[in-house]
């Protein structure tokens, strides 16, 4: 399988985009951590993929995107073609993850009860929420603890707040994280519009 790869700007720093000629595999923040945790999926679910540098169709959609989404016009998960490969269970997560609206947050235990039929499937969950190799799209930023914390975002919890509050500034729902985490709060002039990297 033939894989083109490109580095795409956006406010809270590079993002790599994988895609085939069908569909976006991967959008995810440049970390060491990440990318290695991203090569060791792409050899699992897709065999050795030859990767090459360059653009497509479904790259250029994707910038199209994270253009819009970034500009608070649109955050329609569906719009982008996908073809993350994962197991059965990180699918059906990834599926839920996708019905969150923006805005909105979710904890584990919520999406747990949604997919899963054990009790005390939150740390599945999780775990399947950390495997999530595109980022925003699939919004796994969205999963909160039940508590209202910031738990666990593999892009970084500094990345994971700026997205939430990012959303709830354009999309705000009665879940966003004001709402279900007042402590989590910082005010809009206290923030950095953009991460340096």
């Amino acid at each position: 399988m033939r894989l083109l790869r490109a580095m795409l700007p956006t406010p809270v720093g590079p993002m790599l985009a994988l895609a085939s000629d069908d569909a976006l595999c991967a959008l995810e923040f440049g970390s060491d951590n990440r990318m290695s945790r991203l090569e060791a999926r792409l050899l699992r679910f897709f065999g050795a993929p030859s990767v090459e540098e360059g653009s497509n169709g479904v790259i250029d959609r994707t910038r199209e995107w994270l253009e819009a989404y970034f500009a608070g016009v649109s955050a329609d998960g569906n719009a982008l073609p996908l073809g993350a490969l994962g197991t059965r269970f990180e699918q059906k997560v990834w599926k839920a993850l996708r019905l969150i609206p923006p805005g909105a947050t979710r904890s584990y235990g919520q999406v747990a009860a949604q997919v899963a039929s054990t009790v005390n499937a939150s740390r599945a969950v999780g775990l399947a929420n950390g495997a999530n190799p595109i980022a925003i799209v699939v919004p796994c930023h969205r999963v909160i603890g039940a508590d209202g914390s910031l738990t666990g975002y593999g892009g970084g919890l500094d990345r994971k707040l700026w997205l939430l509050e990012h959303e709830q500034q354009y999309w705000p729902t009665d879940t966003s994280l004001s709402h279900v985490a007042p402590h989590h709060r910082v005010p809009r002039d206290k923030q950095q519009p953009r991460f340096e990297f």
